[in-house]
């Protein structure tokens, strides 16, 4: 059986089915959690004509789903450009240390100014992942240009720099207790006690990146040729590569300060996409917004529904992410052998 991205026929129906699977759990992240409600009050508590209803819809759920709608998308199409980025399909966003860096922006504000909430330091967590990702382009592309070297030397610089900003973390963390606890709810990664404060302070970061992604989507179909390919095509490598770098610092940096550092996400989605759509990198890039945040909602539900006590959604991205992963890698060893 040839896969959906055989035709275009096929490739607008992969679309279709992505778009009203993310609409199913949209709804069911607005309807299910301590309190279920039918549809009936689900309308109700949107239009405002039920006033308990609406309490948990637009308090409560409405703000925790568009969190997960918008950090579900960056991280998938992000996870897309990081790995044409260093032509390594195991690539996921958090290289260059943005993950890291992210993290280290909130341990500064938990453990050094004092900050408590998640909507304080937010902006900490944002502006750390940026500075941790230029930071980790700049370095990548010196490297590279020093010893000649290829995509590899991006990523290996990356892995570096996050493993450096890790320990930087984790040593200021071990003086203090209870900035470790807060951290420790923060770095599992949820949706819990999102609310319209964090998903206003992430969507200037997501939307402007999105669309730095789209605007680079044509330099990444050559940079996936290789280097050289792309620059016999007429393609600007040096610029592709930058915008595609700051491109996954927006919105890797506004994700993971928002929803703590979701794993699976930025790296099966992208192979889900291309699998289902092909390899150009617009239609990578539509797939990948409807995949993720269904994925991340997906398992934020089921976290909330399923499992005693609400299990964080990072959690329940790796259990379900896994296998997904497992199963492309099986079927695309079966369609080349």
């Amino acid at each position: 059986m040839p896969r959906p991205a055989a035709t275009a026929r096929g490739r607008r129906a992969a679309c279709g089915i992505a778009a009203v699977a993310l609409g199913v759990v949209v709804v069911a992240s607005l309807a299910f959690g301590a309190r279920d409600l039918s549809l009936a009050e689900l309308w109700g508590g949107l239009t405002r004509t039920d006033p308990i209803a609406a309490a948990v819809v637009w308090e409560q759920r409405l703000p925790r789903t568009v969190v997960g709608l918008l950090a579900g998308a960056g991280l998938a199409v992000a996870g897309v450009l990081m790995q044409t980025l260093t032509r390594n399909p195991l690539a996921d966003p958090r290289i260059f240390g943005v993950a890291s860096g992210a993290g280290l922006g909130v341990v500064i504000g938990l453990n050094v100014l004092g900050l408590t909430g998640i909507g304080e330091y937010v902006w900490l967590g944002i502006a750390g992942a940026l500075a941790a990702g230029v930071l980790g382009y700049a370095v990548s592309t010196v490297a590279a240009r020093t010893t000649g070297g290829g995509p590899a030397t991006y990523a290996l610089c990356g892995a570096a720099i996050d493993a450096s900003l890790s320990a930087v973390v984790y040593a200021v963390l071990a003086t203090d207790v209870q900035s470790f606890d807060q951290y420790r709810f923060w770095a599992v990664g949820s949706l819990a006690g999102r609310g319209a404060d964090i998903a206003a302070g992430m969507a200037p970061f997501l939307l402007a990146g999105l669309a730095l992604a789209f605007l680079a989507a044509r330099g990444l179909d050559g940079l996936q040729l290789g280097e050289a390919a792309a620059a016999g095509l007429g393609h600007r490598v040096g610029l592709t590569r930058a915008a595609a770098a700051v491109t996954v610092a927006l919105l890797t940096g506004a994700a993971v300060a928002a929803a703590g550092p979701v794993g699976f996400i930025g790296l099966a989605i992208p192979h889900l996409a291309r699998w289902a759509v092909g390899a150009g990198h617009r239609t990578q890039l539509a797939m990948s917004l409807l995949l993720g945040p269904a994925m991340l909602l997906a398992a934020d539900v089921i976290g909330r529904v399923i499992v005693p006590g609400e299990a964080p959604a990072g959690i329940i991205c790796a259990v379900i992410g896994a296998p997904i992963l497992i199963a492309l890698v099986r079927r695309a060893r079966t369609v080349t052998a």
